[in-house]
């Protein structure tokens, strides 16, 4: 009997300190932003400069869906945030729209946790055609990014950021915009393509 006691000591402080660790790693990772100056997080980071891009699976207008492999030999620029339903957000879809147009070799991603319902009604209303919208209502892609928000009101939707990715599916450049109601750097970003 008192053999299992000792087991069952070393296993729960086994269990306390891993767990202990986990707690501590995933909180390192987080990003702190901010939501009107008050400081959230999202579940982790943007990946990194230079290295491989992750696949995907998202969502289409058209409720099939869209991988990376999709865009294969073309750069993409990434344009994620909160909502399409959201001043600064559907300002980003225009001005990113606004730009692909005359970006050779390029597909604009607009990603959102917005149902593609909602998305292709607000295309269909703003003539919005250059850019490709992409639902993540049904996926990991803001875990797997790092983009999730964590905490505050708008946990579960995805934190405003921008990653552009060259043909060869390396990252060349990537924002995590700090304040979620500030539009990204949209010359950053095009400039990253030319």
């Amino acid at each position: 009997m008192t053999s299992i006691k000792k087991s069952a000591s070393a296993f729960k402080i086994l269990f306390l300190g891993l767990a202990g660790l986990l707690f501590t790693t995933t909180s390192f990772a987080q990003t702190a932003i901010t939501l009107g100056g008050n400081t959230i997080h999202t579940v982790g980071k943007l990946p990194a400069v230079g290295t491989e891009v992750k696949s995907f699976t998202l969502t289409g207008v058209d409720l099939k869906d869209k991988t990376l492999a999709d865009y294969k030999g073309k750069y993409v620029i990434m344009n994620i945030f909160p909502s399409v339903n959201t001043g600064v957000c559907s300002k980003s879809v225009r001005k990113f729209n606004e730009d692909a147009a005359s970006l050779k070799n390029t597909t604009v991603l607009c990603i959102s946790k917005d149902l593609p319902f909602a998305q292709k009604a607000f295309c269909g209303a703003e003539g919005i055609n250059n850019v490709v919208m992409l639902s993540d209502f049904r996926t990991d892609f803001g875990t797997s990014y790092g983009v999730q928000i964590a905490d505050g009101p708008m946990k579960g939707l995805l934190s405003r950021a921008v990653i552009v990715v060259n043909p060869e599916g390396k990252i060349v450049y990537e924002q995590q915009v700090p304040e979620i109601g500030q539009e990204p750097d949209y010359t950053a970003a095009i400039a990253a393509i030319k």
